[in-house]
């Protein structure tokens, strides 16, 4: 499996902006696809941005046009770059990975799906990190 640890996160005004990193080690190379999900207390984890191998992205509604996810292949790590943040951006903040290709991270970011969908054995989590907006 590939491990992943994310940093970044913190709390922030209404408005700001907040750049989170994930950085992957382990089997980097059996990788498809990358993405950030966010949980809230009492809520599903959802899907956020995605990127595929092939440098394709996908966002959830709720945050196009202020997050941006990159990556940095030879630095194994994939970012967030969250803009124009809003107090319903408050959550805590994961990075997931996966081996399966078809539908694994990107797919269930693209479908709006929740986080349940993975397949665990496939499927790699961080730690999370939290991301608190105040008004």
């Amino acid at each position: 499996q590939v491990q992943l640890v994310e940093s970044g996160g913190g709390s922030v005004q209404v408005g700001g902006s907040l750049r989170l990193s994930c950085v992957a080690s382990g089997y980097t190379y059996i990788t498809y696809c990358m993405g950030w999900f966010h949980q809230a207390p009492g809520k599903e984890r959802e899907g956020v941005a995605s990127i595929g191998s092939d440098g394709d992205t996908t966002y959830a509604d709720s945050v196009k046009g202020r997050f941006t996810i990159s990556q940095d292949n030879a630095k194994n790590t994939v970012y967030l770059q969250m803009d124009s943040l809003k107090p319903e951006d408050t959550a805590m903040y994961y990075c997931a990975a996966d081996s399966s290709g078809v539908g694994g991270v990107c797919s269930v970011v693209a479908g709006g799906h929740p986080s349940d969908r993975l397949d665990a054995a496939s499927t790699s989590w961080g730690q999370g990190t939290q991301v608190t907006v105040s008004s």
